[in-house]
């Protein structure tokens, strides 16, 4: 990795926003966006002020899921970002062609990252969701170089290969002093509409026992389901969309316990969330490799 910008890294990016966290996976295909989307829609229907960065470059989702009716518009040579469903929200989606591919390397995918930081107008967020592209690569780095992260939420399903990559993708966070706030089994399993039999397609309970394992918090199962796709394809998150489901609270469920581990980590003396930023960056320029 080059060398970090101490100048850029040390500036506070986002005054104004309480918790920045991130939405990761070890592997694509776990649904992470989804639960990116519909986490920040919970939070935003509790009544807290929530954006939503995409930082998922190369597969920029999230404005479909969300059904963006409205574009970014510039002010004065900042980005005031797009709204939906409660939630401010931008995404390099925005800004490219449905059928054009983005084919860049790491020093373009930290000046995108660093704009959507460093020129949105924000405003007030009590949370900033920032949802990761799969694995560890470029973007996982730009963002714990750049703002200081209160934690981080890895999202998997229970079959085994998904959670030999969630390994990968926590080590990673703890690399840089990433608290992590807990581990989410997406696609836990499958309820029957017409007989209401329970299948686990994917196998089951796979993530809490990696959560235990490894020593972090399980936060939640979250089943799969035709609604939850449905929404991501509509831009009708089912947490608005069928609030009352089983589905919904789910996702409500785990948002809340997500709240309660930023708060208890924020109340420890000797919390991870309030290590310095220096010794964060510190962590970052070292290789991963190494102890």
């Amino acid at each position: 990795m080059g060398e970090v910008n101490q100048e850029t890294s040390s500036q506070n990016l986002l005054p104004q926003v309480q918790h920045v966290v991130a939405v990761s996976s070890g592997k694509g295909g776990v649904g992470k966006s989804t639960v990116a989307v519909n986490l920040a829609v919970a939070l935003a229907a509790s009544g807290a002020k929530v954006g939503l960065l995409d930082a998922d470059i190369y597969g920029p989702n999230v404005p479909m899921m969300l059904g963006v009716g409205k574009q970014p518009e510039q002010k004065e040579g900042k980005i005031i970002p797009a709204e939906s469903h409660g939630v401010k929200v931008i995404s390099m989606g925005f800004f490219v062609g449905e059928d054009t591919a983005v084919v860049w390397r790491g020093p373009m995918i930290h000046s995108a990252i660093q704009q959507f930081l460093r020129d949105v107008i924000w405003g007030e967020l009590d949370h900033l969701l920032v949802d990761l592209p799969p694995g560890t690569g470029d973007a996982q780095l730009t963002l714990a170089q750049l703002v200081p992260l209160c934690g981080a939420v890895t999202v998997t399903t229970p079959q085994e290969v998904a959670l030999h990559d969630v390994r990968k993708g926590i080590m990673m966070f703890q690399k840089v002093n990433v608290p992590l706030l807990g581990l989410i089994e997406n696609m836990s399993y499958f309820v029957c509409g017409h007989c209401g039999e329970r299948t686990e397609i994917f196998s089951h309970g796979g993530g809490e026992r990696a959560a235990e394992k490894l020593g972090i918090p399980f936060l939640g199962h979250i089943p799969i389901d035709p609604a939850i796709r449905a929404g991501g394809d509509t831009g009708m998150p089912i947490v608005v969309a069928d609030p009352a489901s089983p589905q919904a609270k789910a996702f409500r469920e785990i948002a809340d316990a997500v709240i309660e581990r930023i708060n208890a980590l924020s109340a420890g003396p000797d919390s991870d969330a309030k290590a310095p930023i220096e010794s964060l960056l510190k962590k970052v320029i070292r290789p991963l490799g190494t102890a």
